[in-house]
């Protein structure tokens, strides 16, 4: 069963077009797509700003171009944020935590992953849904190394660089991945708590159908944990999401594909080899 959610010709033809360019969904929020993830930049336009997630390795320069062109030439952001380590999401983080010398700001129980000291267990082969299972066992496991840059969020749900936002521990595709959240205008920054594209399928991946699934089936380890961080986001019927994977979405069909995915999560997002 998948959740599709309905979209325009002209949205699809618009996100066709500008693969990899920056998307600004709202005055401070906009995001990039390197390759198969979304990076994203929280703060207006000259001002003061962060980068949530730093892509895969070799987003680099994609990313400070990005930045540049938001944000202006030479203007680091004041933090980075990580919904957690996966490869995917912190490809280009030591590179640009050694150039901007920001503190990065992460879950205490991701720790062990940006530090060096643990690599993540091994995925979930036999998970359906396309290739990308299969190929899974050959892509980065290992953890990265920002222990110099790396502050623990506290545990109030405060995000210190980020008035208006709070984190929510969103554990299951990892241990302490979170997601963000903005109260005011109902805006989700969910990582790969949910992810809005079939990411087990190579076309999928590649088309951005816009579909409300769990997080990716091949690197989800405790489906009991995703199950409940899906349910708590619904719980907040969010207006605007962003997530680590797929397009950034917003409106009714939105909130009623997450609606369903929350209530039917077993059959939806858990994949046959773990039912």
């Amino acid at each position: 069963m998948v959740v599709q959610i309905p979209l325009s010709q002209d949205a699809r033809a618009d996100e066709n077009q500008r693969d990899e360019h920056l998307r600004e969904i709202a005055p401070d929020l906009a995001y990039l797509r390197t390759v198969m993830v979304n990076v994203v930049f929280v703060g207006l336009p000259g001002g003061p700003w962060v980068l949530v997630d730093t892509g895969l390795y070799g987003s680099r320069d994609k990313i400070l171009a990005a930045a540049e062109s938001r944000f202006g030439k030479n203007v680091p952001p004041i933090a980075i944020v990580q919904t957690h380590g996966h490869f995917d999401h912190v490809g280009a983080l030591e590179d640009l935590a050694k150039l901007w010398n920001v503190p990065v700001y992460a879950h205490s129980l991701e720790e062990p992953f940006l530090t060096g000291k643990q690599s993540y267990p091994p995925p979930d082969a036999a998970a359906d849904g396309g290739i990308m299972p299969k190929l899974a066992p050959f892509l980065p496991r290992h953890p990265v190394d920002v222990t110099q840059w790396l502050q623990l969020l506290p545990p109030g749900g405060e995000v210190p660089v980020l008035p208006g936002w709070r984190w929510i521990h969103t554990p299951g595709h990892t241990p302490g991945h979170i997601s963000l959240w903005r109260e005011a205008d109902r805006t989700l920054i969910a990582g790969d708590a949910i992810v809005t594209t079939g990411q087990e399928s190579a076309y999928e991946v590649l088309v951005q159908e816009p579909e409300m699934h769990g997080p990716p089936r091949y690197f989800t380890p405790n489906w009991s944990a995703a199950e409940r961080s899906v349910q708590a986001l619904a719980a907040l019927d969010p207006d605007l999401i962003v997530t680590g994977h797929g397009r950034a979405m917003s409106g009714p069909e939105m909130r009623a594909a997450l609606q369903s995915l929350a209530s039917n999560f077993r059959e939806i997002a858990v994949p046959r080899s773990q039912k």
